[in-house]
């Protein structure tokens, strides 16, 4: 009888893409021959991973992910940020993520989302306080630098607004509409600008 093998790496069919990794995430190999393990790589449990941010990609035959380098917001930047302030004509967010790349402590940056900026249509009905609440995580685009360090944030597009809340029991709360979020542990309805969730 006639064994196969064994592979001392597992092997993905899919051709090598170009999303960023986590640490600790399995990189997806192409078919044929395990390449060479470089920077930024290591091998688990018969699996290639991560060990830091970034894209992989090949130098010869040697796999490596380079450290991603952090950089200061842009206009149309993707950031994300929580809520440290919260006034009437806006809410004021910490920027800890820039395009996927998480800043060092220390370097954030001051994200400010004007209410006329919160969303699309109505913006005469917004209200800051039924869109975002303290240490809320919002998910924004930045629109343009405002003054001494802060940019001007818009959460106005259906896959921007909050993406992670925590309810006044201590719970995290789920999305359900984009404009409520519901606790799971007493069922509360909280009001709040949501991101719409990926794959929905």
């Amino acid at each position: 009888m006639r064994t196969s093998p064994i592979r001392p790496l597992s092997v993905c069919p899919s051709s090598m893409s170009s999303d960023t990794v986590l640490p600790g995430q399995p990189i997806a190999l192409p078919r044929g021959p395990v390449p060479q393990l470089g920077g930024g790589t290591y091998s688990r449990d018969g699996t290639v991973r991560a060990s830091l941010v970034g894209v992989p990609q090949y130098s010869g035959s040697t796999l490596e992910i380079k450290r991603t380098r952090p950089h200061p917001p842009a206009p149309n930047s993707v950031v994300l940020g929580s809520v440290t302030r919260l006034s009437p004509l806006q809410a004021v967010l910490s920027i800890t993520v820039v395009d996927g790349v998480p800043l060092p402590a220390g370097e954030e940056f001051t994200g400010v989302i004007r209410v006329q900026d919160v969303r699309a249509t109505e913006k005469d009905k917004v209200k800051i306080a039924d869109c975002f609440r303290g240490g809320d995580v919002v998910r924004g685009l930045v629109l343009s630098l405002g003054d001494a360090r802060s940019y001007y944030v818009t959460t106005a597009r259906n896959d921007l607004g909050v993406i992670f809340a925590t309810s006044e029991a201590g719970a995290t709360m789920e999305p359900v509409s984009w404009q409520e979020m519901r606790c799971p542990k007493t069922g509360r309805i909280e009001k709040r600008k949501c991101a719409k969730p990926e794959g929905m």
